[in-house]
Parts: C-alpha cells; structure tokens; sequence
C-alpha cells in the first residue's frame, strides 16, 4: 500500500515502556513531550537522571581506559616474566585493538537498532571476567595472555560504540559538547590511573598479576549502575522538530551514506592520526622512559625486572593532567571561535595535532639529555594531542543522522584503529627490534627512540586531514541537522494520514 513500518529488526528487545523509540508527533519544538509546562522531556529521562546516566557512562569509560593501560605501568615486568622481545610484548596492545576493532560494526549494528543499555551491561560483564581471567595466566603461557587480552576487545567494542550516542540522546548544542567533555575526560585520566595503578600494584605484591585484577572488581560495580540507575533514552528525540520524521535504513544504506558522508570520513582520517601516536605512546613511553634513564645514567640497569614503576607513576601522572587540560581547552577554544568561525571544531582539531608534532619530536630528542626537559616536552605535546578527544566526537554526532550514529561511531573506531593504534605499538616493537644491533643499553634506548620519531610525522599528516575537514564542515552539519537525504535516498513524506517512502526527485519536481 506503499506505507513505510519501521522494520521489525529495530524493534527494542527486552525494552520497557519508558524506553521505546521517539514519536515526533507527540513533541513540541523545544524537546518536550505536548504544551503543558513541566512536561516530561523529549528523552523521557529527567535532567537530574540524565546528568547521573553521564557520570556513570564516564565512569565505565574511565574503567575502560584504565584497563587497556594498566598493562603498559608493568610492560617490562612481563617482558621479564615471559622472556619475550619488544615486538611479541607489542602484540599485547594489537590483538585487544584488532578485536575491539572489528567487533565495533556488530555493535554499531546492534546499538543503532536495539536496546543498548542491555548490550552494554552484557558486554562490561563480559569484558570484567575475561580481565580477571587474565590474571591468572602462567608462566610459559604467553599465548594465553594475547587471547585473554584479545577477548577483551569485545567487551569494550560493546560500550565504546553506544555510549556516546546515548548522550546524543540526551542533550542538544552546548549541553551536549559539556557533557561529552566530561565523558571524554575519562580517557586521559583513565590512560594515567592505569599506568599508575599497574606499577604501584606491582609494587605492593611483586606480582604483575594482580595489577590486572583491579578493574575486573571495579566493572561490577559498573555493571550494577547501569542495571538499576541508568535507562535507556529515545532516540532523536531531543534534537527532532514536528515536521520531521526519523525513519531507519538497512545497515548496507547507512554504509554507504556514511561514505559519501565527507566530514565524517576526513575527520575519522584525522582521528586515525590521533590514536595511532596515542596507541604508540600509551604503550612505550615508560619503557622508553626507563632505557633512557639506564642509558644516561640516570639508573642503575634492571637485574630483577622491578624498576620501572617510576617512569610509569611520572608518565601517568602527566597523561592526567596533561588529558585534563588538553580536553577542557580544546572545547574552550573551539567554543570560542565558533562565534566567528563555523569550521572551529577541525581548526582546532588539526592545530592540535600541528603543535604537538614538534614538542612530541623534542621530548623524544632530549630524553637523554635532560630528563626534566623530557617530561616537560611529553606534557606540551599530550596537552595538544588531547584538544582533539571531545571536538571529534562532537563532529560525528553532529554531521551524522540520530539513526546513524552506533554504526558511524563503529565505522570510526575500525578506520582509527586499524591504521591507527591496531599496528602502531606492534610496529614501533618491530622497527625497534629491526634497528637494534646488540643488547646493550644504548642500542636498546636508540633503537627505540629512532623508531618512536614516527609519531612526530604522523602527527602532522593528522593535522592536514582535519583541515581538509574544514572545507565541508558547514554543509555536512547543515544536512544532517536538517535531517536531508543526500543524492536520491528515499525519504519519509505524509500520505492520507500515513508515511510512505518516495525518492527526493519526486519531491522536488
């Protein structure tokens, strides 16, 4: 009859009645539900909830990056423990990234689609058993350690791709930018406390392995949050007007939007760039902190494998601070701008990346020289690199259609990891191992370092990405915002009282 239904893949499952999608007849165009005033909000959750959903999401996002980290605080223990070179140990950041990568589409699909407080409560569930499992690996049991850390990609790709797009749901414009602010405030500081919780853990047992169990115990506290506080919002709600209608579209559809979808894919590009040195940095810096600090002199050589939980308490400490700063500014600036300049959020995004390259270069130079000098330079160079944490995501969710955005989040967490962070730590292993002539300090500190001054220039290709953002930045919002389907999408128009699709030429003769 030629009325379009929502598909019945999209329906909710397990949902309740105060978590069914968004019915834009029924709102009014400040995002409340009918004229009455103190009317429910166009969410269905109320700001006081909406505000305590945030906390809890940035909570979990924190457990998150606490977890991946924790991993580099006792890198060289593990070396020790496993007898295993820096490329092997470099597997470790690869195989999590690689299933956390190619997982994020499966989630996207779901969370675009389903209920997505449930997925992310089984997926945290999962992700807590399979850390805590690892903690047990035994000695010549390497393997076991990589297929451990792998598993725990699923249980982050099943958070990392929903989470965001449920704040999306919740809050519009400014509102919205603080709040992501906040949620992404978690990675610099969750980054850090891994580093620090790994190395002063090791420091208490001895033990690498119980450096591990610390954020299994925490993600059940995670999981029983979102169980009993959090719920699920509606989609689209908050930003849609009466005149609009939200309408799904196959998983093949979203794709290939998205891929025509410019600003989205440059800055995604841009991204790459960001986690690619963040990847290479997150898990190498102590350890090259520490064979700078045994080259020059500085301390004494490891013999019993416990030496380096100083370079990682420092480093772990700058990474919070440096995060802390890096994200507030970054939103502050691009705030400011975007009074005289649309295109604020990639300039912002690619003079990040720009000013970082030479102070990341610098630090890298200067480690032994002058260890102070070294810290200060690393400090710099995270503080620009973080600018870019809440402006790219902010650019996602506002280039990118309500219905779209788990997949466009899963689509961006494949593209930046797997020429990003997927290979990075593993390739920075290999050039190390592949330029080191003996095993002397020097040229296990020079090979390293040699292999670390990659990041610099991938910095700046970074950079050039987002200012190629720039140049279609106003138009990609202006069509997303206004909902307007790109080449000849069909749409959803009225029809005798009911919805049909027709295609935008029909439309527009």
């Amino acid at each position: 009859d030629g009325s379009y239904n929502q598909p019945s893949d999209v329906a909710p499952f397990f949902s309740t009645d105060s978590e069914v999608e968004a019915n834009d007849d029924d709102e009014d165009t400040d995002g409340r539900h009918g004229s009455q005033e103190g009317a429910e909000p166009a969410s269905g959750i109320s700001s006081k909830r909406a505000f305590i959903t945030v906390l809890i999401l940035c909570y979990i996002n924190l457990l998150n990056y606490m977890d991946r980290f924790t991993v580099a605080g006792v890198l060289s223990e593990i070396e020790d423990y496993f007898g295993i070179d820096d490329g092997k140990s470099g597997l470790l950041q690869t195989v999590f990234i690689c299933s956390y990568m190619f997982l994020a589409p499966f989630f996207g699909y779901l969370g675009d689609r389903y209920n997505r407080k449930l997925i992310m409560i089984g997926g945290i569930t999962f992700w807590s058993v399979v850390t805590l499992s690892s903690s047990f690996t035994p000695k010549g049991h390497f393997w076991a350690l990589l297929l451990t850390r792998g598993l725990v990609g699923v249980g982050e790709a099943s958070y990392s791709t929903i989470a965001p797009t449920i704040i999306a749901d919740l809050y519009v414009g400014g509102a919205r930018t603080n709040m992501l602010s906040i949620f992404y405030f978690a990675i610099p500081v969750g980054s850090g406390l891994g580093y620090i919780a790994g190395s002063q853990v090791y420091n208490v047992t001895a033990d690498w392995h119980w450096a591990l169990r610390v954020t299994p115990t925490l993600g059940l506290v995670a999981v029983l949050l979102l169980f009993f506080v959090v719920q699920e919002p509606k989609r689209g709600a908050v930003e849609s007007r009466p005149e609009e209608q939200l309408h799904q579209t196959s998983w093949i559809q979203d794709l290939q939007a998205l891929s025509r979808n410019r600003s989205f894919l440059l800055s995604t590009f841009g991204f790459t760039a960001v986690a690619f040195v963040t990847g290479s940095l997150a898990l190498w810096a102590p350890t090259f902190l520490l064979r700078a600090a045994m080259f020059s002199g500085n301390k004494e050589p490891c013999l019993e494998g416990r030496c380096s939980s100083s370079e990682s308490l420092i480093f772990g400490i700058i990474t919070i601070i440096s995060g802390v700063v890096g994200v507030a500014s970054g939103v502050q600036v691009s705030r400011l701008l975007k009074r005289t300049n649309p295109r604020a959020d990639p300039l912002v995004c690619a003079a990040g990346l720009l000013m970082s390259a030479p102070f990341l270069f610098l630090a890298i130079e200067f480690a032994e020289q002058s260890t102070a000098a070294t810290y200060v330079f690393i400090f710099l160079g995270e503080t620009f690199l973080s600018m870019n944490w809440a402006i790219v995501a902010d650019i996602l969710l506002y280039v990118v259609v309500p219905t779209r955005r788990s997949t466009a989040e899963a689509f961006q967490i494949v593209l930046s990891h797997l020429f990003g962070d997927a290979g990075s730590p593993y390739l920075i292993g290999v050039v190390s191992d592949s330029l080191r002539r003996s095993d002397s300090f020097l040229w296990m500190f020079r090979s390293l370092q040699i292999s670390l001054l990659l990041c610099s220039f991938v910095a700046v290709l970074g950079g050039a990405f987002f200012l190629a953002t720039a140049l279609f930045i106003e138009k990609d919002q202006q069509r997303a915002q206004g909902f307007i389907p790109e080449d000849d999408e069909p749409i959803v128009v009225s029809k005798s009282g009911r919805s049909t699709r027709v295609s935008v030429s029909s439309v527009l003769i």
